[in-house]
């Protein structure tokens, strides 16, 4: 069969060996040497056919990309044409690779534009999800062993490729590697750029192109750089393992966050990698493909014999210590020496701070005077900010004291131990928790507008969604702090130590901070800043 690529034709299917095409009369042979038999698909900005090269001996098979402009319009015309020659240069210049498809020919053509590219049969990813199943964790790990060191080719050559997706990998039939395709969305410039978030690679571009829920917010901004790439590819792990499209998985309103953990099961560290890949923030994804590599060796290496079995010791009959070698980092070898003590250093220290504070014997409101039998915490006894005063021996408290002393009318909690407790959705506007220990402290959705929080601790605490509204913050630890779409609106931050504080979504708005804390904390384009501007600053 002959196919008519006119755009206008009413019957574009034509008997082999016709000339001129029966329904609209164009010639049916493209530049006088491709034979269409058939369409692959159409898209908004053209089609893509499979032809014959009828000038070579044995009449080889090639794919043919013809873009349609939406009008004859000079502008549209010109970017077309851009595209196209954008797409043939890259093609040109990075069709060496085996797994990308090489560039045969390229022409424009009565207002049309023609891409010839070598034909690879085989089948895509996202056919074979529809056809095989999801796939489970250790394919996600191997399909990114296999494709990562395709997308580290292109980028070595300064490319982009900016649609990465299910349907543009496919699966050769020949070998069963992958192959990435379409490169018609290619940005062949990269460019230090200064952005709010400091120098990093980019480039503007005339207009966004990419696939919507693949493409990131800097790439949609057109400022897509090497790590936007990342993030689709991140993507296209979260489709082959739900078979899900991302406008069908939930997004997190305030930070803009895909929701995906809920509908995958993977391992702690796998989790961890596609989700430094699915940062919204370019800031906190990972930079670059070779990092992305690390990462996934790390989780070769570190992968344990049997799941769920903890590491084998150092100095076990199955990993032997040459004679007198200390299995510690720093005590040096003797020959001559005792097997080291089971009792490790820190073990050593937690013991000698629990000595100490159950030497005192302070009031505890819960006993009525009975000695407090809490030893150290060591979560918070470890990475105390300097600016932490030094704190009295704190009273330990549980939720359910707390919220029943708030209902009778207390406000203030001073200097009390609340590290821990799962306080979420409660409602405390007015709370003080001057100098208090609030550490991992769960008050995700809860009310704590107008609260008196200076010198607290609240190092991983769970403050999604919070209502901090008017808090006084001067010199509290909010270290690792999980802030995510929490209100923040007119607080007083100054002085306290945001470090690694998550406050992707936040409502910033009228805070009193200073650039140089926020700097230390996570943000992105759903953050609004002091200035009241979302993704902005200043």
């Amino acid at each position: 069969m002959s196919y008519c690529v006119n755009p206008d034709c009413p019957q574009p299917k034509n008997p082999i060996d016709a000339f001129l095409c029966q329904a609209c009369g164009a010639r049916l042979l493209v530049r006088n040497r491709y034979r269409v038999t058939k369409s692959l698909g159409q898209g908004g900005f053209g089609a893509t056919f499979v032809a014959i090269d009828v000038s070579l001996p044995g009449e080889p098979i090639c794919v043919i990309k013809q873009l349609r402009p939406s009008n004859n319009h000079e502008k549209f015309l010109r970017m077309a044409r851009e595209l196209f020659e954008r797409e043939a240069r890259t093609l040109g210049k990075i069709g060496n690779h085996p797994q990308i498809p090489r560039l045969l020919d390229f022409f424009e053509e009565r207002r049309n534009f023609y891409l010839v590219q070598e034909y690879v049969s085989g089948h895509t990813i996202h056919q074979e999800v529809k056809q095989m199943g999801l796939f489970k964790e250790e394919k996600i790990h191997d399909f990114l062993i296999e494709i990562l060191p395709v997308i580290t080719y292109i980028h070595s050559q300064q490319v982009i490729h900016r649609d990465i997706k299910p349907a543009n990998i496919l699966r050769r039939e020949q070998d069963n590697k992958l192959v990435l395709i379409d490169f018609g969305a290619v940005k062949n410039y990269v460019a230090q750029v200064e952005t709010p978030e400091g120098v990093e690679q980019g480039s503007n571009t005339q207009f966004a192109v990419g696939t919507s829920g693949y493409a990131p917010p800097e790439q949609l901004a057109m400022r897509p750089i090497f790590a936007s790439d990342i993030y689709a590819l991140g993507v296209t792990c979260i489709y082959l393992m739900t078979g899900r499209s991302p406008k069908d998985i939930e997004y997190n309103p305030s930070t803009g966050e895909m929701m995906w953990q809920n509908h995958v099961k993977l391992s702690k560290h796998m989790t961890q990698v596609l989700g430094k890949m699915l940062e919204v923030s370019v800031r906190y994804r990972y930079q670059s493909v070779e990092e992305v590599q690390r990462a996934l060796q790390t989780t070769t290496v570190a992968a344990a014999p049997q799941a769920g079995l903890p590491p084998r010791p150092v100095n076990s009959p199955k990993n032997p210590l040459p004679l007198g070698q200390s299995p510690l980092p720093g005590v040096p070898n003797n020959p001559n020496a005792p097997p080291a003590p089971a009792t490790s250093a820190a073990k050593r220290m937690a013991d000698k701070i629990r000595e100490q504070r159950e030497s005192r014997d302070p009031t505890n409101i819960k006993n009525g005077g009975e000695p407090s039998r809490f030893g150290a915490d060591i979560r918070t006894g470890i990475g105390v900010p300097a600016i932490q005063p030094p704190r009295r021996e704190q009273l330990k408290q549980d939720a359910q004291s707390v919220l029943a002393a708030f209902r009778r009318g207390q406000r203030n909690f001073h200097e009390l131990d609340i590290s821990g407790l799962d306080l979420s959705k409660a409602h405390l506007p007015g709370i003080g928790l001057s100098n208090a220990n609030c550490a991992y402290i769960n008050l995700q959705g809860a009310n704590l507008a107008a609260g008196k929080f200076d010198k607290a601790d609240f190092s991983g605490a769970v403050l999604k969604d919070t209502v901090l509204s008017k808090g006084y913050f001067s010199y509290a630890n909010l270290q690792n702090a999980d802030l995510r779409g929490a209100d923040l609106s007119e607080a007083y931050l100054n002085y306290a130590n945001l470090h690694g504080a998550n406050l992707c979504g936040a409502n910033l708005k009228g805070v009193k901070v200073t650039e140089e804390q926020l700097n230390q904390a996570k943000t992105n384009f759903m953050t609004v800043f002091p200035n009241g501007k979302r993704g902005g600053f200043w």
